[in-house]
Order: C-alpha cells, then structure tokens, then sequence
C-alpha cells in the first residue's frame, strides 16, 4: 500500500476504522440488551462487523508502509503497537455479532430463550464493545501525538519566543 491521491493509504483507510468499530461496538450493545434493535439491526451489525474485520489488516498494513517512511520516534513505535493490535479487537466484534445472529435465529425459532444465552451476548456486547472503543481511542491518540507532536512543540517555541 502506498499513496492515493498524494495521501498515505493509511491515513485515508484509519479513519473507516475509527468510525466504524467504535459504532459497530455500540450497536452491538444495543442490540445484546434490546430485542426490537437486535431484530432490525442484527444483520447490519454483522455487515459492520465484518467489514470492520477486513479493514483491520488493510489499515495496518498501510500503517507499517508509512511507518517506514517517517522518522522513527517512540511515538510512532507505540502507535504501530497498539495498531498491530486492533484486530484482535475487530475479531471480537465479529465474535459479538455471530452471538447476536445465534440470539437472533434461538428467537425467531422459539418463544422463549434461555436467559443465561441473553445474560452471556449482553456481556461479551459490553465487555469487546468497551474494550475495542477504548483501544480505537488509544491507537488514535498514539497516532495524533507520533503526528503533531513536532509541529505542537514548534508552536509553543515559537509563541514563547515571539513574546
């Protein structure tokens, strides 16, 4: 992966993930707690996620191309780390997502499901859905600081030393 249009790949593709994953996650919550959104949304909720799921690597491989292109700081370091990481995290969401389709077809089936199979979808719902919004913010706010923090930096010099 290479440029587009004069822009790194990455920088394009990072942004379907940090929209998509973080709204994948909080459908999927919905949908684990509230039957009607679990039966419009169910099959929604597994385009997204998969989707989500082929985005990942696409994005990280992306991410290494430009990594070495860049100077290499910490920053940049801990950035690539915790983005090798997302799919993990985009796994999951597909994870939750085949849980919401089973919950969706035991309903659809059967008049009653067992609560436990509810109690279990609502909880790995909340628990990958948190975790992947709070990893999607981590890896976004690594990359913000491997970015602008030079040109952050060169501002607060300048303005210091303008007065």
């Amino acid at each position: 992966m290479s440029t587009f249009n004069g822009l790194p790949v990455h920088i394009l593709l990072v942004h379907f993930i940090v929209v998509l994953a973080p709204l994948t996650a909080i459908l999927a919550i919905g949908a684990s707690i509230f039957q009607p959104v679990r039966s419009r949304l169910v099959w929604l909720i597994a385009a997204l996620a998969v989707i989500t799921l082929i985005l990942t690597p696409l994005t990280t491989e992306a991410g290494e191309w430009l990594e070495e292109r860049v100077p290499e700081t910490a920053a940049v370091e801990i950035h690539a780390e915790l983005g090798d990481s997302m799919t993990f995290f985009s796994l999951g969401l597909v994870v939750v997502a085949a849980a919401l389709v089973f919950l969706h077809f035991r309903e659809r089936r059967e008049s009653t499901v067992p609560r436990w199979q509810s109690l279990v979808v609502v909880l790995l719902a909340v628990v990958i859905g948190a975790a992947t919004m709070v990893q999607v913010y981590r890896i976004g706010d690594t990359g913000a600081t491997a970015s602008w923090s030079d040109f952050a930096d060169s501002q607060v010099v300048q303005e210091d030393s303008e007065e």
